[in-house]
């Protein structure tokens, strides 16, 4: 059975940090990737970023492109996503997901339809 349990999440002021953690179990980042989306209220589910392992190859999407890094403990099974420099527009529900690594590339990482499993999200709130 495979399962995605994410924490980290939290409060903290503009401009402060984060690392969520997304443990996973009954897989392996050789076989899946692992991407990260995020939910503000009242708005539609966004990809943040995700990592091939497999391929090496991370993608993020725009708007944190610089202030977010996500990496694979593969000794751990679990993935990060170190954010920083933090903004009230990344107040949102994370959640991290996995999806068939033959799938995930420059052009697909970012749509959820992929991904097959879904952690039950974190809560992150940025205040000014």
């Amino acid at each position: 059975e495979v399962q995605l349990v994410e924490s980290g999440g939290g409060s903290v002021h503009t401009g402060g940090s984060l690392t969520l953690s997304c443990a996973a179990s009954g897989l392996t980042f050789d076989d899946y990737a692992i991407g990260w989306f995020r939910q503000a209220p009242g708005k539609e589910r966004e990809g943040v970023g995700s990592i091939n392992y497999r391929e090496a190859s991370t993608y993020y999407t725009a708007s944190v492109k610089g202030r977010v890094t996500i990496s694979a403990d593969n000794t751990k099974n679990t993935v990060y996503l170190q954010m920083n420099s933090l903004k009230p527009d990344d107040t949102a529900v994370y959640y991290c997901a996995a999806a068939p690594t033959r799938l995930i590339y420059v052009h697909s990482w970012h749509q959820d339809r992929w991904y097959d499993y879904w952690g039950q999200g974190t809560p992150v709130t940025v205040s000014s």
